[in-house]
């Protein structure tokens, strides 16, 4: 059996391809950024042509870097930014406008109506979801009814709809294969997560056509093969997970109670329930984990917008650092006790607040505050703001015992211990930081043959690094409660 498993990550910033050995090792890997699109205020999006043409050309780059050819990947996964939207034409393959990130909140009046009229409730019972621009549904509605003739189209069957995984997948597979998996069909919506399959209901809500949806598979499945051309020979794509349930897979986090967040663009922190999925009251989502051989498994999720994005505003819009390195410099100099807040919802607030009409600020300031200050609080930020989930998740009435980490904010140290301090909590950093890819290999090795179980993906994980909690209750209070005063102030009422 070939040795070797491909993860294609396509992530908000960058498409990547990792290459692994079957010990979940990393043989290879190529990175390339794309362009990010912001018409309004509010509004982000992206080519998804251009999000395609990167993502064959790391796949590409990826082998050559390896040495390997084709016919030596057992399988192939894709892992992707969820919610992320994108309708084309059947025929030619187009898209017919440029997808609408999951950042995007064009759709804040339409939400604010929808809650208004007391649908809310019908849409958490049945996806676990909140009404909100986030999620696919509404981001669906806008596309067909702003583009010239798209619901038409739709409804004659003519366009395809998909996250960025089902683009992707009709893109290497010639356009034989729509189909998503659970985990993203989870995310749009309009899936009713207790009965596994879209919800004619919530389809009339948000008046998306039946004939745009893919077909839903398990997480680990026979999604198709590759064109030939593409890669030089046919391959097997065998595994599909969103981008943060990937990561809970490559963390291993199989049992009840288990927790990981992820530190990439926005941070995204998510809890195993096990089999059976649990109501959060304190507005964290409830979301399907992974589907394996028909059977879904669940988690509570908490999704923060800015977490590595904070960092590429400081470097790219203020430009008070070179490199996202820099910052370990600064917040080494000024250190934990810093009375600067920088509250990064460029996009709105994720949970627990659900505000998309709130907006960044920096607070606190005072004559003899410098770049170091700004820079160490937008630093601190992703730690807060993941202190506002596990908050929420313990007033849910569970337990994080640790938390796993992962994304490329935690090789930061300074991040990692201020991180363990502010939220009490040990917080453990693996040997293999890209989980994301990692967990989508895994997913497709089990399909592929390449492991038995997740008893054996399980075992594969190590532990690189713990951080223990080490900073006194009183400072750790005291800033907290800085954090919450600097939100409020933002809040739209």
């Amino acid at each position: 059996m070939p040795a070797y498993l491909m993860a294609i990550d396509q992530g908000t910033t960058s498409s990547r391809a990792i290459i692994f050995t079957r010990e979940g090792r990393i043989v290879a890997v190529a990175q390339q950024e794309f362009h990010q699109y912001f018409p309004r205020d509010g509004w982000v999006e992206h080519d998804a042509v251009e999000i395609w043409d990167s993502t064959l050309r790391v796949c590409r780059q990826v082998l050559e870097k390896a040495g390997l050819a084709a016919p030596e990947l057992a399988a192939i996964g894709i892992t992707n930014q969820r919610e992320t939207t994108v309708i084309w034409d059947r025929k030619t393959g187009q898209p017919i406008h440029h997808a609408i990130v999951w950042q995007d909140r064009r759709t804040a009046a339409t939400c604010t109506q929808l809650r208004a009229q007391g649908y809310e409730s019908t849409v958490v019972e049945r996806t676990g979801l909140l009404i909100d621009p986030y999620f696919s549904a509404t981001k669906i509605a806008w596309l067909l009814d702003d583009v010239p003739g798209a619901r038409q189209r739709a409804e004659a069957g003519e366009l395809a709809f998909g996250t960025i995984d089902t683009w992707l997948l009709w893109n290497l597979t010639g356009g034989r294969s729509h189909l998503t998996d659970a985990t993203n069909a989870s995310r749009t919506s309009l899936f009713n997560i207790h009965q596994q399959c879209w919800d004619e209901t919530l389809l009339n809500l948000y008046r998306v056509p039946a004939t745009l949806l893919p077909d839903v598979r398990d997480s680990a499945a026979d999604f198709g093969t590759t064109e030939a051309e593409l890669l030089g020979a046919p391959v097997l794509v065998a595994g599909i997970a969103g981008d943060q349930q990937a990561a809970l897979v490559g963390q291993a986090c199989f049992e009840p109670g288990m927790a990981k967040s992820t530190y990439g663009t926005g941070c995204f922190l998510m809890l195993n329930t096990g089999t059976e999925p649990v109501r959060s009251e304190n507005r964290l989502l409830t979301t399907v984990a992974y589907r394996l051989a028909g059977q879904p498994y669940y988690a509570i999720e908490g999704s923060i917008f800015v977490a590595g994005a904070a960092m590429q505003w400081l470097r790219d819009g203020l430009q008070i650092i070179a490199h996202a390195s820099d910052s370990l410099q600064h917040a080494q100099t000024v250190g934990a006790d810093n009375q600067v807040y920088l509250v990064p919802a460029f996009t709105g607030l994720g949970a627990p607040y659900w505000d998309p009409h709130a907006r960044g600020a920096i607070m606190g300031l005072t004559r003899d505050t410098g770049i170091a200050e700004i820079v160490t609080a937008g630093l601190q930020s992703v730690c807060y703001q993941t202190k506002d989930l596990i908050r929420a998740i313990i007033n849910d009435g569970a337990r994080v015992e640790a938390l796993r980490v992962d994304g490329g904010m935690v090789v930061n140290d300074w991040v990692m211990q201020f991180l363990a301090d502010v939220l009490n909590v040990p917080v453990d950093r693996p040997q293999v930081t890209e989980t994301t890819a990692l967990g989508v290999a895994y997913l497709a090795g089990l399909q592929a043959g390449v492991y038995q179980g997740t008893d054996e993906v399980a075992r594969l994980w190590e532990r690189e690094r713990r951080f223990e909690p080490a900073m006194q209750p009183g400072l750790r209070e005291a800033l907290y409660s800085g954090w919450l005063d600097a939100v409020e102030r933002i809040r739209h009422t």
